[in-house]
C-alpha cells in the first residue's frame, strides 16, 4: 500500500474506524516482549482496529508488522518539525500525520483513541504512558490495557508509591493488566464494550 497523508480530524463520528493508539519503545526489553508487540498488533488488526502509533522502530515497528500481516490500516503520528530527525518511518505505515507541538500529538493520540496498549520503552514511552494515565483517570475513561513486564512493573511501582491511586474525582476502572497475549485477548472486549467500575 502506499502511504497517505491525513489531515488530523476534529471529526467525532460514531462510523470512523476504531483507532488503537500502542506505546512502546524503540529499544525492546526483550525479544518476548518484541514478539507480544507484533503479537499485539495481530490481534487489533484481527479486531477491527487501525493502530496508531509514533511511526518508528522497536515495538512499534513490531507492533505495526502484526498488524500488517491481517492487512490492518497502520497510522504513524509524529512532530512536523522532528521529521528529518527522526528519520523514516517503518515500512509498515499506511498514512500518516504530522503535528506542531508534542502536546498536539498526545491530544491527537487521546481524543481520537478507542483504546490504548502501553508497553515499556525510554522516557518517550513513559510521558505517553503516563498522559495516557492522567487522561483515563481524568478527562474520559478511554481504556488503556498495560501490556508486558517492563510497563507492569512500572504500574506497580506508581501504584506502590502513590503516584497513582483512586479517589472520587479519579476512577482507575479504565485500566487493564495484561501479563501475555493470551490475558490481552481475553480483556480486549469488555474494554471496548465500555468503562468498567471501580477500580483496578
Amino acid at each position: 500500500m502506499t502511504m497517505a497523508e491525513v489531515r488530523p480530524s476534529t471529526s467525532t463520528s460514531e462510523h470512523r474506524d476504531k483507532r488503537a493508539v500502542f506505546f512502546g519503545g524503540v529499544m525492546p526489553a526483550s525479544a518476548a516482549e518484541k514478539h507480544m508487540a507484533e503479537q499485539i498488533g495481530i490481534l487489533l488488526a484481527a479486531s477491527g482496529f487501525t493502530l496508531v502509533h509514533g511511526g518508528y522502530n522497536g515495538l512499534m515497528e513490531a507492533a505495526a508488522h502484526g498488524a500488517a500481516t491481517k492487512g490492518g490500516r497502520i497510522c504513524a503520528v509524529t512532530l512536523a518539525a522532528k521529521c528529518e530527525e527522526w528519520g523514516g518511518f517503518n515500512p509498515y505505515v499506511t498514512e500518516a500525520v504530522h503535528l506542531a507541538s508534542l502536546g498536539d500529538r498526545l491530544n491527537h493520540y487521546f481524543d481520537q483513541a478507542d483504546l490504548v496498549v502501553a508497553m515499556g520503552g525510554g522516557v518517550g514511552t513513559l510521558h505517553e504512558l503516563t498522559a495516557a494515565l492522567y487522561y483515563a483517570g481524568n478527562i474520559r475513561p478511554l481504556p488503556v490495557l498495560i501490556a508486558g513486564p517492563t510497563a507492569l512493573r512500572l504500574l506497580d511501582f506508581l501504584r506502590r508509591e502513590k503516584w497513582l491511586f483512586a479517589s472520587p474525582t479519579r476512577q482507575l476502572g479504565s485500566i487493564t493488566e495484561a501479563t501475555d497475549i493470551a490475558a490481552l485477548a481475553a480483556a480486549l472486549p469488555a474494554v471496548t464494550a465500555g468503562p468498567k467500575g471501580g477500580t483496578s
